[in-house]
């Protein structure tokens, strides 16, 4: 696993060069290299040979993880082998996609053994758990960045797309939004949380669920979805710009959990509406088909919750449970935008 002079490399095991640092390139073949069993071809040449899938279309996301932006310095690499994958996963769930396989491309500061150990043991279990195939990728010496390709198969007509949703549709959310949020203020010091609501949000932010189960099981039935990583305010946004339509939220039917209704109400508002890193799924489905929606989140394990409407006057209203208007002065995560 190295770079090749033309950067193609597919995790490629050459032999140590020259004046390496010792056991380089094989740390990366004992963590990486795994028998392929979906690709013809995978981790070790210039690319992976992938099967065509007849009657399926194929569903591509790439998302990078970088140190001191996406997580910090001296985070559990256990925790982050399994979010490197899971946030590339999410975006598989809201297309309704089925995960077939991923690559991997690293920059790393030295070849750490101990650390890849850690890395590829959170990496594989996720991949195991979602049967996706780790067939190539590449590697540098660098600032610590991690990035993942993922790619999954949805039948043609079927993928849930950010343009589809209709007035008339409900608008539901998947888990508890604003958990990541939470435990991400605390790290930063920006409040104090106990040490049991900790425990708690915690794993909301290093430890994310994709919820595949859930975008499959919402094929043919949510007509829009996305995966909440900005925000749900400026997620939303996305897909009624994309939709050409409007929406109502109801603030107060945000779920919240064990620990979000303990804060401050600003707190929680902000968290839930605007905090971004849920990787919940965000869709909208035809009001009178609820029952199925309720259904198909309960057969796939997954809580879900109303909490507004579609309609077909432009914009975002946000109201709550009296019905008031609230601003919705909640912006979400842009990476040029906040420091």
């Amino acid at each position: 696993m190295v770079q090749a002079p033309d950067a193609s490399a597919a995790l490629e095991h050459p032999a140590r060069p020259p004046g390496s640092s010792a056991g380089e390139f094989e740390l990366i073949a004992r963590h990486f290299r795994r028998p392929a069993s979906r690709a013809l071809l995978g981790v070790g040449d210039d690319c992976a040979l992938l099967r065509a899938v007849p009657e399926q279309q194929w569903a591509v996301s790439t998302d990078m993880l970088v140190e001191g932006r996406h997580f910090l310095a001296g985070t559990d690499p256990r925790h982050l082998g399994h979010k490197a994958l899971a946030v590339n996963l999410s975006d598989l769930a809201a297309m309704g996609a089925q995960p077939h396989s991923f690559l991997l491309a690293l920059a790393l500061p030295a070849a750490d053994d101990a650390w890849l150990s850690a890395f590829s043991a959170g990496l594989f279990a996720l991949a195991e758990a979602h049967d996706i195939e780790l067939v190539g990728g590449d590697t540098t010496r660098g600032p610590l960045n991690l990035c993942l390709t993922v790619l999954g198969l949805v039948p043609p007509g079927m993928a849930l797309r950010r343009d589809a949703a209709r007035a008339g549709d409900d608008l539901w959310v998947s888990g508890v939004p604003g958990e990541a949020r939470l435990a991400l203020g605390h790290l930063r010091g920006e409040w104090t949380l106990g040490p049991d609501a900790l425990e708690q949000v915690l794993p909301r932010l290093e430890q994310p669920t994709p919820r595949v189960a859930l975008g499959l099981a919402l094929r043919g039935l949510a007509h829009a979805a996305i995966d909440l990583s900005d925000g749900l305010l400026g997620d939303l946004a996305h897909v009624l710009r994309a939709s050409g339509v409007g929406a109502e939220v109801l603030a107060d039917a945000l779920p919240g959990g064990r620990v979000l209704p303990t804060q401050p109400e600003a707190r929680r508002r902000a968290c839930q509406l605007a905090g971004g890193d849920d990787y919940e799924l965000l869709f909208t489905a035809p009001r009178a088909r609820r029952a199925e929606v309720q259904a198909a989140a309960a057969a796939a394990g997954v809580p879900v919750n109303l909490i507004g409407n579609v309609d077909g006057e432009p914009g975002l209203r946000l109201r709550d449970a009296a019905g008031r208007s609230i601003a919705a002065d909640f912006p979400s995560f842009d990476h040029f935008a906040q420091p």
